[in-house]
């Protein structure tokens, strides 16, 4: 969550100073809603079936990831290492 965090609120760095809007509330801002966001989506899969499943929280995550190359699997042996999408 706060690489979440710190990816949407740099993002609305810039367009806060043009609105003259102070730099920490519109970090703030942008961080806050950037974080709802993500618990908002797993919160309605998980409403779905009762359970998260490994795509579920990668979905959740993915408008904020730089790519989508390497993600974890659930048919991994070892879940904790990356696995490279083809």
């Amino acid at each position: 969550m706060v690489a979440v965090f710190t990816v949407a609120a740099l993002g609305t760095l810039g367009a806060g100073a043009i609105m003259g809007v102070e730099t920490w509330i519109a970090l703030a801002m942008a961080g806050v809603l950037a974080v709802a966001s993500v618990a908002e989506r797993l919160a309605r899969e998980y409403l779905d079936d009762g359970k998260l499943t490994l795509d579920e929280i990668n979905g959740a995550f993915s408008p904020f990831a730089k790519s989508e190359e390497f993600n974890l699997s659930d048919d991994e042996e070892d879940k904790s290492k990356p696995k490279r999408q083809k």
